[in-house]
């Protein structure tokens, strides 16, 4: 089982003055996140794409380009590539560069967004938001499949008549994952294509995903791919501090001013005490607590779901890099060590 962590490089409003935190160093903080989880045995790190000034980052291929440069062991994926509104082309080839530079650590995870900003800003219209997010994945697996020439056609791109796609990945094929938001269309779309799954969890009680993830296999299964090929990641708010209250009292301002609508009937709702508590407890989606709790909730998804790979989101509304960092720390020299020792599973030595 592999364990990582992901940003989405929100970008928060600074109440000493009332204006956006800094997109820049927001950025470069960012990367020094992935620095630090790579230098403490972290498996996998995963940066998300945005085109909003609410976000830092819309291309994750650039900023993990730095990343892959300062490290030396841990996986560069996307945190979703909004396929959708980009060219399978230029990701695929973002991702090879990605995968050169890193010596073979790339990975793509791709998926449709909830965010309409994207639709707007490259023309895409949201009626057509799943047929074209279905003939470009089909485009993206074309490329990726086929490591001499592409032959391929379809309604919403230009096709490609027997065509090279440079430069070619270091791996044979870059591992392609689908995010998916719990979705039937989504659930059964990966599992007939035999991707693994990456399966964001954000509110809720974890127990209720275990159909999804039963349907996952089971419709894999039924479509002939092999048991390794759909493999499970789930992806969570998270925070660790060193006790139980002290990482909810903690945390609590922060998840508040992240899922808080920031407009007049924007996206968001106000998370009281009460709605934290319950989603924060033992089986509540919040990946929270001290880091024997969060030990527990982690092996607990393990055997209720399968999990090949959990990837907390360590870093949002304005939370401070010291809090950041220190999470990170208590991720991978206390609770990734316990799981992994739990299952059984080498312990890589830090850097």
């Amino acid at each position: 089982m592999e364990i990582g962590i992901l940003s989405l490089s929100d970008v928060q409003t600074d109440p000493a003055t009332g204006h956006p935190h800094d997109p820049a160093r927001r950025t470069r903080e960012i990367v020094s996140y992935a620095i630090a989880a790579d230098q403490a045995g972290l498996d996998v790190f995963g940066l998300g794409e945005h085109h909003s000034p609410d976000f830092s980052v819309a291309n994750p291929a650039i900023p993990l380009a730095a990343v892959a440069q300062a490290t030396s062991r841990i996986r560069l994926t996307s945190a979703v590539s909004v396929l959708s509104t980009l060219d399978p082309v230029r990701l695929h080839q973002d991702f090879a560069s990605l995968d050169h530079l890193s010596n073979g650590r790339a990975e793509i995870i791709a998926g449709r967004s909830a965010f309409l900003e994207a639709f707007t800003l490259f023309g895409i219209d949201p009626a057509h938001y799943d047929d074209v997010f279905a003939e470009k994945l089909d485009l993206l697996l074309a490329i990726r499949d086929n490591s001499e020439h592409v032959t391929w056609s379809g309604r919403h791109r230009p096709a490609l008549d027997d065509l090279p796609v440079p430069p070619r990945p270091l791996q044979k094929k870059l591992p392609l994952w689908l995010g998916v938001g719990g979705t039937p269309t989504s659930i059964e779309r990966a599992a007939g294509l035999g991707l693994p799954m990456a399966l964001g969890l954000i509110v809720g009680d974890i127990r209720r995903a275990r159909p999804l993830a039963e349907h996952y296999r089971t419709l894999g299964h039924t479509a002939g791919h092999r048991a390794d090929a759909l493999r499970l990641a789930v992806t969570s708010h998270f925070y660790v501090g060193a006790t139980s209250q002290a990482a909810r009292t903690d945390l609590y301002p922060y998840y508040r001013e992240y899922l808080r609508p920031k407009t007049p009937g924007g996206r968001g709702w106000l998370v009281g005490p009460d709605d934290f508590h319950a989603v924060s407890g033992p089986f509540g989606a919040l990946m929270t607590g001290s880091p024997q709790e969060v030990i527990d909730k982690i092996l607990a998804e393990r055997e209720l779901l399968g999990i090949d790979r959990f990837i907390g989101q360590v870093d949002f509304g304005g939370m401070p890099a010291v809090m950041v960092n220190r999470s990170i720390e208590l991720l991978a020299t206390e609770v990734a060590p316990a799981i992994r020792t739990e299952l059984g599973l080498a312990v890589p030595p830090a850097a």
